[in-house]
C-alpha cells in the first residue's frame, strides 16, 4: 500500500493543479509560481526526498523542478509551459527542456519549437534541438528556416548565443589544458554569422535524424540554400585550414565547455553537404551562381581527402559534385 499512495497523492493534486491552470486569466505571474511550488513541495512531502531547507529562493523553482519535475505528468506540464509562455518565465521553459521533461511520449512537446520561435527565442531554441529528442520534420524545417532566414527581432535571443560562444571560447583559451579544444571554439565562433551559431546546434545534433532533415532540406528556397552552402563551405575551409582539431575529443576532457558538444565535426558538415546535394542538384550545378560556389567548394573538398584520407564521406561528397 506504501507504493500506491504517493501516485494516488500525486494524481490528485495534479487534478486540482490542472483545475487551476486551465483558466491562466485567473492568476497573476507571481501566483502561478507560487501554485507550482506549492505542488512540487507537497509531492516532495509525500516522497520525502528533497531537502529544500538550502535552496535560495531565486534558484528555488528551478531546484524543485530539477528534483521532481519527473513526477510531473503530460497534461500538468502542458499547461505549466502554456502559463509561462503567457507570463514569459523563460527560466522555467529552459530548465524543463535541459531536464528532458518535455521528452515523453506525449503531445507535451507540440508547438513548443513554434511559440519560442514566435517569440524570437533563438536561445531556447537552440536548447530543444539539442536536448529535445522528439522533434518532428515540421520543427525541425521550422528552425532551420528561423536559423537561416532570421527577422531582426530574432537577432536579440541569438545574441544570447553569440554571447555563449564568446565567454566559453575565452574561458577555454585561458583554462583548457588541451589547447585544441580552444582551437576547435574558436573556428567555431570567428568567422561565423550570429546566426550561423545558432546553425552550429542543429548541424552537430545528435538527435538529428537524416530521413528528416533530408526532407527539410528538399524545402528551402533558393535564397536559403545558397546559405546554408555558405555555411557548410566555411566549415570545410576551416577544418581544411585546422586538420589537427579533426580528432579532437570533446568529453570528459572539456569540463564546462558546454557548447563543444554542438561544434558539427567533418563528418557532421559533409553528411548535411551530401544531403544538400541530393535534395538540389539540379540547382546547384545549373545555376550560375550556385555552380561557382560548388566549383570552390569541390577545391576544399579535394584538398581534404588528400591531406586527412577521411576516405567514405569525403569520397562520397566529391562523387556528388562531379556528375
Amino acid at each position: 500500500m506504501t507504493t500506491i499512495i504517493p501516485v494516488t497523492e500525486e494524481s490528485r493534486r495534479g487534478s486540482k493543479l490542472i483545475i487551476k491552470l486551465k483558466n491562466p486569466n485567473s492568476f497573476s505571474k507571481s501566483e502561478f509560481i507560487t501554485l507550482l511550488n506549492s505542488y512540487l513541495e507537497k509531492n516532495n512531502d509525500i516522497l520525502g526526498s528533497l531537502d529544500v531547507s538550502g535552496f535560495t529562493h531565486e534558484g528555488y523553482t528551478k531546484s524543485l523542478l530539477e528534483t521532481l519535475g519527473f513526477l510531473i505528468g503530460d497534461n500538468v506540464l502542458g499547461l505549466i509551459l502554456e502559463a509561462c509562455f503567457k507570463f514569459e518565465i523563460w527560466e522555467i521553459i529552459e530548465t524543463l527542456i535541459v531536464c528532458g521533461l518535455v521528452n515523453g511520449p506525449g503531445s507535451v512537446s507540440v508547438n513548443l519549437v513554434r511559440n519560442l520561435v514566435e517569440r524570437n527565442r533563438a536561445d531556447l531554441v537552440c536548447l530543444c534541438v539539442k536536448h529535445v529528442s522528439n522533434l518532428q520534420a515540421s520543427d525541425m524545417l521550422l528552425v532551420l528556416k528561423f536559423f537561416l532566414s532570421p527577422s531582426k527581432d530574432a537577432y536579440s535571443g541569438m545574441s544570447v548565443v553569440r554571447k555563449e560562444w564568446e565567454t566559453q571560447t575565452l574561458s577555454a583559451i585561458e583554462t583548457a589544458a588541451d589547447k585544441s579544444l580552444a582551437v576547435l571554439l574558436m573556428m567555431a565562433h570567428d568567422g561565423f554569422t550570429t546566426n550561423e551559431l545558432c546553425l552550429h546546434y542543429l548541424v552537430a545534433s545528435a538527435n538529428m535524424d537524416d530521413v528528416m532533415f533530408s526532407a527539410c532540406v528538399g524545402k528551402l528556397n533558393g535564397v536559403e540554400i545558397m546559405r546554408f552552402v555558405r555555411y557548410l563551405k566555411k566549415w570545410l575551409v576551416k577544418y581544411q585550414k585546422f586538420p589537427q582539431v579533426g580528432s579532437v575529443s570533446k568529453g570528459s576532457s572539456a569540463p564546462g565547455l558546454k557548447v563543444l558538444e554542438s561544434v558539427p565535426s567533418l563528418e557532421h558538415v559533409t553528411k548535411c553537404f551530401g544531403l544538400v546535394i541530393d535534395e538540389h542538384f539540379t540547382s546547384l550545378v545549373m545555376h550560375p551562381e550556385f555552380r561557382e560556389e560548388v566549383e570552390s567548394i569541390e577545391l576544399v573538398v579535394n584538398l581534404l581527402v588528400a591531406e586527412a584520407r577521411l576516405g567514405y564521406n569525403l569520397a562520397n561528397l566529391c562523387a556528388g559534385l562531379n556528375p
